[in-house]
Order: C-alpha cells, then structure tokens, then sequence
C-alpha cells in the first residue's frame, strides 16, 4: 500500500485583508516530532496571534488538529482536510496569522486558513512512497541490453551501475511486480542472470515515468 508524504519542510505565505497567513509543512514520523514542530513555529512567531495545526501519521494511525483560538471549527480542521484530500501523511501543517485587524468571518477563515495550508503544500516536494524491493542484477556485457532494455517496462528505479567483469544493477522494483520481472529477466537472459533480492522497504516513486 503506497502513501504520499513530503520530503523537507516547506512554507508559503500570503495576505488576506491585512492579516497574514503563513503556511509550514514539515515531515514527521512520531506525535512527538509533530509535537516538536508546532512547538518551534510557534517560538519562531511568539508574537501572532494564532498558530493553528494540523497532522496525520501513520503510527497508531494518529490525526490531530488545534483552532489555536479562532470560532471552533474554521482553522484547524480545514487545515486538516486539505490533507486527507491530498492523501498526505507522516506530515505536519502549522498555519501561522498575524491579525491584520479586520475579521474575516467563519467562511473568511475556513478559506483563508485551507488556502495557507494548500500553499505550504504546493510549496513542498511531495514523495509517493510505494512498497518495493532492492534488487541485485549480476549479467555479462552480452545480456545487459536485453535487460535495459526490459526494466522500464516495470517502472524500476536504477540505485547503481557497475560495469566490472560483469555488469551489476541495483533496481528498486515495485512489490507486486517482482515476481513477473524476475521471470522475465530469467526468460529473455536463458537464465544467464544471478538476481538477488535485497529485501522490502518503502521508497519514493514519485519520479518515475510509467509506460504507456
């Protein structure tokens, strides 16, 4: 089962009415680094006057949202919705609001505080973390183009490349298409290929072109 993520801390900011809204996205694993992170917005700008969050994690399956102050209800939820709808998680988005003095109603805020939330968003490198395999692909020179030219096909990610003796490849491949790939590289090769399977883990596929 994949899940979307992000990979670094990320923010945006904009205005609305005078008030400022600043949006902080950041990647974390624990309640106890969500934790960490609005606590460090929060010293950053001791002087705003609100400091909403929201966070989803995968551990115990945790999500948690504070209004830091503002009508129940138009901060930290809406900030919590832009990511269940974005499928985000192992995530934390603490929006950031100087008062610019002019109240923006409750639609106001839900919309001022969704859009600060989806800026950090748009701000931040989303990671599609997939469930796949290390690979170990041992071949001779006189394989290796059959193979290249076959990988692609099941939307690998090349980690390494040492043309030695022999040619050896370290592929990431998704879980669900292991099994295929290692037949076919058995198939087109005649069996002259050594595959070593390094064990499952999850990375990020979110650069990967898929064929059409």
């Amino acid at each position: 089962m994949n899940y979307f993520t992000v990979s670094e801390a990320a923010n945006a900011s904009f205005i609305e009415k005078r008030s400022e809204f600043i949006g902080y996205i950041a990647p974390v694993k624990t309640n106890d680094e969500a934790v960490d992170f609005v606590n460090s917005i929060k010293a950053e700008h001791r002087k705003a006057k609100h400091n909403v969050y929201a966070y989803i994690l995968r551990q115990d399956n945790i999500s948690r949202y504070s209004d830091d102050g503002e009508p129940q209800g138009t901060a930290g939820i809406p900030v919590l919705d832009v990511l269940k709808k974005r499928s985000l998680t192992d995530v934390c988005v603490v929006v950031t609001r100087y008062f610019g003095g002019i109240l923006l109603g409750g639609g106001g805020l839900v919309r001022a505080y969704s859009h600060a939330a989806s800026l950090a968003c748009d701000a931040a490198h989303i990671m599609n973390m997939c469930l796949c395999h290390r690979v170990k692909i041992v071949t001779d020179y006189g394989m290796y183009g059959k193979i290249s030219y076959l990988l692609p096909n099941y939307e690998t990610i090349t980690l390494s490349s040492d043309f030695g003796t022999d040619v050896t490849l370290e592929i990431l491949v998704l879980s669900e298409k292991i099994e295929a790939l290692k037949k076919e590289l058995t198939e087109v090769t005649n069996g002259l290929v050594n595959i070593t399977d390094c064990g499952e883990l999850y990375e990020d596929f979110s650069s990967v072109k898929k064929i059409s």
